[in-house]
């Protein structure tokens, strides 16, 4: 029940909760209900901004969570995970670049070694960092210096760029000289939460500027624009890997020094002693070191 008052304060609903916990919604509310009753107070009310929690909720919330996460760090010790009969879902937050990369590769060891296991991925967002807190979300993958401190982290491999350009582009059948790249048109993603944001950082720091004829809000189309026109992209090199398994493209290092950075997976400490949160995270690392 404890749990459940937990997981109600952080996420102020009782369906959220529910799920956070595994639970019916049905369960839940009898769970806060008992706990309504033994406190002898309301604990949370129903707001427009969702279920609010009274002062002496708001009060006794630090007592109840340290509770929690020392029950859950004793469980978490003693648990055992056996992937081969476990029936578990995983939601792990990651960028595009990470869907393209690595999901494929988990997704099909998977299959394999634990049947019964589900993986929910989404993108990244401001409010990963309470969702891992919380446990709504298990494992962060990806380029993150925001997830730097107060999570756990493990290096999952060095990553450096690449450059693009469709198998049939008129000018650019090798390696261009520098010039001849920069007045090549470009396509820029804009997405935050990647590596990627080092390379229009280090351009501009350099004075280099690209003659951008179109920016895009993710990678997942971008092979297919490249393949298909006379723009080079810069990405990551194994996400240009495997982009250039599927299309036309023809991958080559860029003229311009750029540097590399550290792909991690990040997870909060609450969740660090989870056999199945151990699992995943050691499986992933097995699977991208190869």
């Amino acid at each position: 029940m404890a749990e459940c008052f937990v997981e109600v304060y952080k996420t102020q609903s009782v369906s959220r909760a529910a799920e956070g916990l595994g639970l019916a919604q049905a369960s839940a509310s009898i769970a806060l209900n008992k706990l309504r009753r033994y406190f002898g107070d309301r604990l949370f009310s129903r707001t427009s901004r969702g279920m609010e929690p009274t002062p002496y909720a708001q009060q006794i919330y630090p007592e109840v969570l340290a509770s929690v996460q020392r029950l859950a760090k004793l469980i978490g010790q003693r648990a055992s995970f056996d992937p081969a009969t476990a029936r578990r879902q995983f939601r792990i937050c990651m960028t595009d670049i990470s869907e393209i990369v690595i999901l494929p590769t988990l997704v099909n060891h998977l299959r394999r070694a634990a049947p019964g296991v589900l993986i929910e991925a989404e993108k990244i967002s401001t409010d990963s960092p309470r969702r891992l807190e919380s446990g709504e979300i298990d494992l962060a993958v990806g380029f993150m210096p925001h997830l730097e401190a107060g999570f756990y982290q493990q290096k999952l491999f060095d990553q450096n760029f690449v450059c693009l350009a469709s198998a049939r582009h008129p000018r650019v059948q090798s390696k261009p000289t520098k010039r001849g790249f920069l007045v090549e048109g470009h396509v820029v993603v804009t997405t935050s939460g990647t590596g990627h944001v080092i390379v229009d950082k280090v351009l501009a720091q350099k004075g280099y500027k690209r003659r951008v004829v179109l920016k895009l809000p993710s990678f997942l189309g971008v092979a297919r624009i490249v393949a298909q026109t006379e723009l080079l992209v810069i990405v990551p090199r194994r996400l240009g890997e495997a982009l250039a398994l599927n299309e036309r493209l023809r991958v080559f290092d860029p003229p311009l020094s750029l540097p590399s950075y550290s792909v991690k997976q990040h997870w909060h400490e609450r969740f660090h002693a989870d056999a199945g949160n151990v699992w995943l995270r050691r499986t992933i690392a097995e699977l991208l070191s190869k």
